[in-house]
């Protein structure tokens, strides 16, 4: 690993600790080199705070004119929510700035190289490229889609239920599991589940980490407008968003109660399922970055029939259930031939207390990941 390498890793460990907090801005960090030493290091902490440039300025030791910034994405050269970066750096004089990858805004993209170009700043860019976009997948693919990154979750046993034949699936996965995936309820902007996920489970579909943690936008797909008036969800709606997502045909009367309760509603086309290929149009219009599905089989097969799932974690128990009636995990139009199975790519397992989590992507959806 060259010394180049270091620093970026380093800046790049700094930006994972945005995880949850800044979206649908993107992680940064940032890390200040002057004779061999890191003098600054900072990282983007929460949307609409100091950017990660500005961090490591402000935690600089020592002077920092002359030195080298090694920063995970381009600085930004416009003015939104704070000053640009790029100009912050060059009035710092700043000699060399390297960077792992350029920002696909528009608003940004080369303009800020060439904004610190242009004042005689050596800029160097693509160093660890491909780890700095693994870690900004999701503001990579909203910012250029305008929709959600959408990730697919769920739990079961080594013989692929996800309930016994009676329902009950508490618990399959084991706490460590658990814990794992109130982490990924705080890194992504929303969750969604299905109605039927509701009414069997009355579930509270929360982060439950510690005081800082950010509930996700709960987001329930009801066609028919099933969900019961004092369900978890809505009881709380007030202290975390929740959207029913409900047909267009649906009496406004029965809405009232639901509004009352401050649930927000989303009217679609129902023929007879939402379209949610659609449906994320209209999250990313409400600045939504990123779904976490766990819907249960039903949601998570029209998730894959329209297509619109980026990644998958399976979280595997080593348990057996059994019975052909015990729900699997994906339902769904299903395929006829092995050769057409939805294949993951870029697989990796993490062994959790027994569990095995397979994280991988799908593969149409990775391809054009691949592009960005």
């Amino acid at each position: 690993m060259t010394h180049h390498e270091t620093y970026m890793k380093r800046a790049i460990e700094l930006a994972s600790k945005g995880l949850g907090s800044v979206n649908p801005n993107p992680l940064v960090g940032a890390v200040i080199v002057k004779d061999g030493r890191i003098i600054g290091e900072g990282y983007h902490k929460v949307f609409g705070g100091p950017h990660a440039e500005v961090e490591a300025f402000n935690h600089a030791v020592e002077d920092v004119e002359g030195a080298d910034m090694y920063v995970t994405l381009e600085p930004c050269s416009h003015y939104g929510k704070t000053p640009p970066c790029a100009l912050k750096i060059i009035e710092k004089k700043i000699k060399n700035v390297y960077i792992s990858q350029l920002d696909p805004n528009p608003l940004v993209n080369h303009q800020g190289v060439d904004l610190l170009r242009n004042a005689g700043i050596r800029v160097e860019y693509g160093i660890l490229e491909s780890e700095s976009k693994k870690q900004n997948e999701i503001f990579l693919s909203y910012i250029q889609g305008k929709r959600p990154f959408v990730a697919m979750k769920y739990a079961m046993t080594i013989d692929g239920k996800i309930a016994t034949y009676q329902g009950d699936s508490k618990w399959i996965s084991n706490e460590k599991s658990r814990r794992f995936v109130h982490e990924l309820r705080h890194q992504y902007m929303s969750i969604m589940v299905g109605v039927q996920t509701v009414i069997d489970d009355d579930p509270h579909l929360d982060t439950r980490r510690n005081e800082l943690s950010r509930n996700p936008i709960r987001v329930i797909i009801d066609p028919n407008l099933r969900t019961p008036i004092d369900a978890y969800v809505v009881k709380t709606a007030n202290t975390q968003k929740t959207i029913i997502v409900t047909s267009l045909d649906v009496d406004q009367n029965r809405l009232e109660a639901y509004l009352e309760k401050g649930v927000e509603i989303i009217k679609k086309e129902a023929n007879p399922f939402i379209n949610l290929d659609h449906l994320m149009d209209d999250l990313g219009k409400l600045g939504i970055d990123s779904v976490l599905i766990e819907g249960g089989s039903y949601l998570h097969g029209k998730a894959l029939d329209m297509n619109i799932v980026h990644k998958v974690y399976a979280f595997i128990a080593p348990k057996i259930i059994g019975s052909k009636d015990a729900k699997t995990a994906v339902h769904g139009n299903g395929i006829l031939k092995m050769s057409d199975a939805i294949q993951l790519k870029n697989v990796t397992h993490h062994i959790l207390d027994g569990d095995i989590l397979i994280e991988g992507y799908i593969k149409e959806q990775q391809e054009a990941y691949n592009e960005i």
